[in-house]
């Protein structure tokens, strides 16, 4: 039996040590913090408000599905999920507010409402979506990104032109629509893969296709229910989680990983999973001999957005809200231009309310509200508190002109997290909350590996690889890097 150390505990780390576990190996899982999910964590208030810290938006259903039936159970055994409707709502402006309906035939009606043929259009483009997610989900995510081998599939080479990979999703979209309504709505999605729309391969409309034809779901009690799901997988498989336990370096004997030293000792194990920031891992944890890549090759590199997240506690209900809203009343290429093109606190900032209370009970105590706001900002940029509060206002001037009512005055929870906090609990690289943007020269073999080149018993899994950001991603990555795995020691 081989002893795996996998460092970090979030969606990808839970992955491969459930996989790794599964087929036979001791794995064990060293986490930092004081509990398990990395960027998903949960955290309880002593009043009953339960926060997500992190994602909030449950696509893909099919990938989370694929994980557990992997393993003999389905979704619906180890947690319930709901299907959100509307799906979500959008805000262009004060008494201008969209809201995006679950079901496809409302769909089609509310765009033919705002553009005359859009309808139709909109079935052209999700046929066009369903292909590359149908190609995209069951063929391409699944690679390891090591070598142009692994896309020489006739199947794959057929139908490359339909995948549209060097064709812009901006102009992809403005092929089947005019108005500026269905273009922000079409746009949107590619904000979570971060970059802008015109530097985003049309390829990804196949997130179109998970949003708009396969739903918003929420996984009552919130995405810390995941984890506790997919812990309890590892678990039963006997992998064993070490909690408070910072790696501190990676030792290597004879070019391979021997150790690792934690907390001030030293564990021994004969490969290791790095689910933690990759570039951390690279520039703290390893000799500078053992690494992939220089800093200069992450300076240079794409980042997704971080961004300024509060979670707020109200002690009322509010009315005119709905579990998602985006803020979109404001310019999106100015926006997306002050995050990638000159980075910059916004301008005008777009943002994102969650408002998970509205849907579940469990997440706030009888009589209050639960809210998550979220604003996407460059990483890398000063984070003060004063910076924190001036937009922490902008946000709630917003969203109370939206509800119609006082909500500040409401407030008896409080917490700001943004870029330093996103350093401090993760490494994260600049602050990055999402990982590498998902642009054409970052895709597949252009990634960063999943494997360590110089090393052959460690590994990469999470955002900063294949297949990218996102939970159903982070998942599919970590079962990719448990194949490379055993993929070595059965060669040895």
């Amino acid at each position: 039996m081989s002893k795996i150390v996998i460092i970090g505990s979030g969606f990808s780390g839970l992955s491969a040590a459930s996989y790794l576990s599964a087929a036979g190996h001791e794995v064990h899982i060293f986490e930092k913090n004081e509990s398990e999910g990395g960027r998903a964590r949960q955290f309880t208030t002593d009043t009953g408000y339960v926060f997500d810290m992190g994602p909030s938006w449950y696509w893909m259903p099919d990938v989370f599905e694929r994980f557990f039936n992997d393993f003999g159970v389905s979704v619906a055994d180890v947690y319930n999920l709901k299907l959100l409707n509307p799906s979500f709502d959008v805000v262009f402006g004060e008494k201008d507010t969209m809201h995006v309906p679950e079901n496809y035939a409302a769909l089609k009606q509310l765009f033919e409402s705002i553009e005359s043929g859009s309808a139709t259009k909109l079935d052209q483009f999700m046929e066009e979506a369903r292909y590359k997610y149908d190609t995209g989900m069951s063929d391409l995510v699944y690679k390891p990104g090591l070598s142009l081998v692994e896309f020489a599939d006739i199947n794959l080479i057929k139908g490359a032109a339909r995948l549209q990979v060097f064709s812009s999703f901006s102009k992809h979209v403005r092929k089947f629509f005019s108005h500026p309504k269905l273009i922000a709505l079409m746009e949107f999605p590619v904000l979570f893969l971060g970059a802008m729309p015109k530097d985003t391969p049309a390829l990804y409309s196949l997130m179109n296709y998970a949003g708009l034809k396969l739903g918003t779901w929420y996984p009552m009690g919130g995405f810390g229910k995941v984890i506790e799901a997919m812990k309890t997988i590892a678990n039963h498989h006997g992998t064993q989680i070490h909690l408070n336990a910072e790696v501190e370096s990676i030792g290597i004997e004879n070019n391979r990983v021997s150790h690792i030293q934690v907390n001030g000792s030293r564990f021994n194990c004969d490969a290791i999973v790095a689910s933690a920031d990759y570039h951390h891992v690279e520039s703290k944890l390893l000799p500078q001999a053992a690494r992939n890549y220089s800093n200069k090759y992450w300076d240079k590199k794409t980042f997704a957005p971080s961004c300024l997240i509060y979670y707020l506690g109200v002690n009322k209900r509010l009315q005119n809200i709905n579990h998602h809203t985006l803020f979109f009343d404001e310019n999106l290429d100015q926006h997306s231009i002050e995050i990638y093109k000159d980075p910059k606190w916004p301008t005008k900032p777009l943002f994102y309310v969650c408002c998970p209370s509205q849907t579940d009970d469990s997440v706030a105590p009888a009589g209050h509200e639960n809210l998550f706001l979220l604003m996407p900002l460059a990483p890398g940029l000063e984070d003060t508190p004063e910076l924190r509060e001036k937009y922490f206002k902008i946000m709630m001037d917003r969203l109370e002109i939206q509800t119609g009512e006082d909500i500040r005055n409401h407030i008896d929870y409080k917490k700001g997290y943004c870029i330093n906090d996103f350093i401090t609990d993760y490494h994260s690289y600049k602050g990055n909350a999402y990982g590498l943007a998902n642009t054409l020269l970052q895709t597949a073999i252009l990634k960063p590996s999943i494997r360590n080149k110089k090393i052959k018993n460690l590994f990469y899994t999470g955002q900063l690889t294949v297949p990218g950001p996102g939970v159903p991603p982070s998942i599919i990555s970590g079962k990719i890097a448990s194949n490379q795995i055993q993929n070595y020691f059965n060669k040895i």
